[in-house]
């Protein structure tokens, strides 16, 4: 019992304002000048490594200790970094991992210090892992910045052991450098917005320069993730059905991400619900993560892509297990690009749209003039070379060579005619005439020639399967605007696998039904890459998709075999 209480008496765990009126002795007095001394010159400091390490090795020499060490914390208490003076680097190499939360260590309280010294007989001793040099004393305290448990000091081994004054200064010197953190932060806090901004200007720029849209979704990616100073970027965009999938991805490996779909309870679409971007200390911690493809992830970070209270898509930003943790400044500024890269995306799109429309008006008028102009003179010169040609026809001094020439003339006049026709049908679009089903099975036929074999095809409308005839109806039903579309679909469908799949086996299945068009090809050969895909004509779906409030995906047919490419637009 005795031994108990001797043990105990050489366990100070002290406020941090425990006997602060008791009057200094002179070493003492001269050791706390000192330590105002350098807490000075930490807080001068704008470098958040620097400043930290130099919190522990000046606490390491205003107490005459041998080992000294700060543990960063993260926001579930675990160490996220490890700070550390006075150890070989090769000895703390086979010590392997930072100290946890146990032994002394849970006995350092939220505020003031601990000292032990006589740590072989505290009660709470913790083995020391192989390879740690033995200490005979400790002195530790927490860190606060902003009322909340930054890190935690630890200084061992000093000769005599530690005492209140030591602790009083340790509170001084934390103090300094939680403020030498602090600006620090706001320091490169101010950098990083800067650098956002240049990263938003870029984005903005080089949309409204007219870059292709996937192009532009990509550069979004690639921008943001360096930025933020993330490991892989993701884009996660409509899907099929209610679920949404990543379609763009930037950094290491985050191409096997590409085609993963995020469900509608889970994080992506609810930010994108509620509009609200949010941050997560880390996915692999995560109990109950619904995109299992995430959880070899550390801290996340969503930010929806809203325009005018649209959504248009998330960024999700991830870093690995051992990297930082996201703060409320990185998701301020990861909102406000991914809100510019929204608009920027709405305006570039609806730049593009009046640039058609202008297009197609300038088709329009040249094809008017070509018929009330040309059209009608050249018939009219028809007509009146008709009728001198029956007028001459009825003399018979005129030879029969003038008549013949005649007969010629009226031909050629006929053939321009036919030719300025033809020339504003295609101004026009001349396939818009053209039967819906017929343009389809004309796309059907042609893919033949390329692929070697006929595609397998299947149109079924409002539940009822149609195998024969034009059925003119349809074009009624869908309109010719999403009927373009669809057949520019599945001409890039079949294209690419003729160029790329290698199939044997390809099927086209095309539904119209709840006010939707949904179209499905299946092939059974080698797949497209995701860098081919990317490339290659189906960079035009999604975005004919997104036009009409649709979605597209491509991802490994049944078995992981093939590709199976689906894409559905709504029918208003």
């Amino acid at each position: 019992m005795s031994e108990t209480r001797a043990n105990l008496a050489k366990t100070s765990v002290t406020s941090e304002y425990a006997d602060s009126s008791a009057p200094l002795d002179p070493r003492a007095e001269t050791d706390l000048t000192s330590a105002i001394s350098r807490a000075l010159d930490l807080t001068t400091r704008l470098d958040r490594s620097s400043a930290l390490q130099s919190f522990v090795e000046s606490a390491v020499q205003l107490t005459g200790a041998a080992y000294g060490a700060l543990a960063v914390l993260d926001s579930a208490g675990e160490t996220l970094e490890f700070i550390y003076t006075g150890l070989p680097d090769s000895l703390a190499h086979y010590i392997g991992n930072p100290p946890a939360g146990h032994g002394v260590f849970t006995d350092i309280p939220t505020e003031g210090y601990l000292i032990v010294n006589d740590l072989l007989t505290y009660p709470h001793r913790y083995p020391w892992p192989e390879y740690h040099p033995i200490m005979s004393n400790f002195l530790g305290l927490p860190m606060h910045i902003h009322s909340r448990v930054y890190g935690r000091l630890y200084l061992a081994e000093k000769p005599g052991g530690f005492t209140d004054h030591d602790g009083r200064a340790m509170v001084l010197l934390s103090r300094a450098a939680a403020i030498a953190v602090e600006n620090s932060r706001l320091y490169a806090e101010s950098n990083l917005r800067a650098q956002w901004i240049a990263a938003s200007r870029a984005i903005t720029t080089t949309l409204l320069e007219g870059t292709d849209e996937e192009d532009a979704l990509q550069l979004i990616a690639r921008k943001m993730r360096r930025v933020s100073r993330s490991d892989v970027a993701l884009i996660v965009l409509p899907s099929l059905g209610d679920t949404w999938a990543c379609e763009f991805a930037d950094g290491e490996g985050a191409s096997s991400l590409i085609g993963v779909e995020f469900p509608p309870s889970g994080r992506a679409q609810t930010v994108i619900r509620e509009g609200t971007g949010l941050i997560v200390d880390s996915m692999i911690r995560q109990q109950h993560l619904l995109v299992p493809e995430l959880a070899k992830f550390g801290a996340a970070l969503y930010a929806p892509m809203m325009a005018k209270g649209t959504p248009q898509g998330v960024i999700i930003l991830l870093r690995t297990t051992d990297g930082p943790e996201f703060d409320l400044a990185d998701l301020s500024m990861a909102e406000n690009v991914a809100r510019q890269a929204a608009l920027a995306l709405e305006l570039a799109s609806a730049r593009l749209t009046q640039s058609q429309a202008e297009q197609m008006e300038d088709r329009a008028q040249i094809s008017r003039d070509l018929h009330d102009l040309a059209i009608q003179q050249l018939f009219a010169s028809g007509m009146e070379l008709s009728a001198m040609r029956g007028d001459l026809s009825q003399e018979e001094a005129v030879p029969e060579g003038v008549l013949h020439r005649l007969d010629t003339a009226i031909e050629a006049i006929d053939e321009s005619v036919s030719q300025i026709r033809q020339i504003i049908y295609s101004l026009r679009d001349p396939s818009a005439t053209v039967p819906f089903l017929d343009r389809l099975r004309r796309e059907i036929a042609k893919a033949q020639t390329s692929l070697g074999f006929s595609p397998e095809f299947s149109f079924t409308n409002l539940g009822e399967k149609i195998t024969s005839g034009s059925h003119t109806e349809i074009d009624d039903e869908v309109g010719s605007d999403i009927a373009d579309d669809v057949v520019a679909v599945v001409r890039e469908c079949l294209s690419n696998t003729a160029r790329h799949a290698q199939a044997t086996h390809v099927s086209v299945d095309i539904k119209i039904e709840n006010h939707r068009v949904e179209v499905q090809v299946i092939d059974d050969g080698v797949g497209i890459s995701v860098e081919l895909s990317r490339r290659s004509g189906l960079s035009n779906l999604a975005a004919r998709a997104r036009r009409h409030h649709g979605t597209f995906s491509i991802r490994p047919g049944k078995g992981n075999q093939g590709t199976k490419v689906e894409w559905m637009a709504f029918v208003e």
